[in-house]
């Protein structure tokens, strides 16, 4: 398995180059950033410094979106940073949450997703496209890769992860969903007629490795709320049973609403309907040990990589256990 940091682009910016430099040296092999140039400042002119400063680390968005930029330019990110620093980045990609709903916008369809997908990936692989009815190619693109990686919770989200992605991102460490949603994944990839094991399975989640399980409850109570944004959605289209597992649509029947100026921070009051079991089911608590349980139970039931969000008031301490001694026992 292999493991990543996630954190979000809060000035100072050498801030985030200096977390994400010191990552590496705890064994950590991939760096995400939030993509939400509103809220934190904007991501991809970081990602140049931090992989100046790392010598392997791979670099993208934990994630991006299909309307922030056009995806011409998206793609040119990518390929310029991949042509700078050989070949280190990864494209974390959803439909948007925070980036287009803190400016009045809708997220994306899945539709749109889709085409956003294969247009970003074959101009920053070097390939024509087509692109707002034009047939589009990068020509200064050399040996260029980029791998996508979607983000998905519903049945046709994961249908598509399945039929067009490198990559699934699971945002919750719940090993009872990991274990529905990667089976939709490999599913749908066997009905495309694609190898599922060629697809990564990313589960991304905060952890914070301690003993008062009651302040970690409350410094990650955050995360239950971000994937209620996700969830309500579900519910909107699905409903609250059938497609979508109980584990997931339960817990959202108190939200009440959601302040995306405390997105992904402790403390965020909109979280207040979260219960300290979802907390639990969805996040990394407690000591070294129980890290290492939870992450052997995913690794069996076929994640690949752990993408740690790393946003509470102990984050060194956490990084560090994890680079002492959770990543090589896992």
């Amino acid at each position: 398995m292999d493991f990543g940091i996630v954190l979000q682009t809060d000035p100072p910016a050498r801030d985030v180059v200096e977390g994400l430099r010191a990552a590496e040296d705890c064994g950590f092999r991939y760096g995400w950033t939030f993509d939400s140039c509103v809220l934190w400042q904007e991501p991809f002119v970081i990602y140049s410094q931090v992989l100046a400063a790392t010598r392997d680390l791979v670099i993208g968005p934990m994630v991006t979106n299909p309307s922030t930029r056009d995806w011409s330019v998206t793609a040119s990110l990518f390929a310029t940073l991949n042509d700078m620093f050989g070949n280190r980045t990864v494209c974390g990609i959803g439909r948007g949450d925070s980036a287009r709903r803190v400016i009045g916008q809708k997220p994306a369809s899945l539709a749109t997703l889709g085409e956003a997908m294969h247009v970003i990936k074959e101009l920053a692989e070097g390939r024509e496209v087509e692109h707002h009815g034009t047939p589009v190619q990068i020509p200064w693109v050399r040996n260029g890769k980029l791998e996508i990686w979607m983000a998905a919770y519903g049945p046709r989200a994961l249908k598509m992860v399945g039929e067009q992605a490198d990559g699934f991102i699971l945002q919750t460490a719940d090993v009872d969903i990991a274990r529905w949603t990667i089976g939709s994944v490999r599913e749908a990839a066997v009905a495309a007629g694609r190898d599922p094991s060629s697809i990564t399975m990313c589960v991304a989640a905060p952890a914070y490795v301690g003993t008062d399980l009651a302040h970690q409850r409350e410094q990650l109570r955050w995360f239950g709320g971000m994937v209620g944004n996700h969830v309500a959605d579900l519910v909107a289209r699905y409903g609250d049973s059938g497609a979508v597992p109980k584990a997931l649509t339960d817990y959202i029947k108190d939200r009440e609403g959601y302040d995306y100026s405390h997105h992904g921070k402790a403390g965020n009051r909109s979280t207040d309907f979260v219960p300290d079991s979802i907390v639990d089911r969805f996040c990394l608590v407690g000591p070294e040990s129980a890290h290492i349980e939870r992450l052997q139970e995913l690794k069996e039931i076929g994640v690949d990589n752990f993408a740690l969000y790393l946003m509470h008031d102990e984050k060194d301490k956490t990084r560090d256990a994890y680079g002492s001694s959770i990543i090589s026992a896992v």
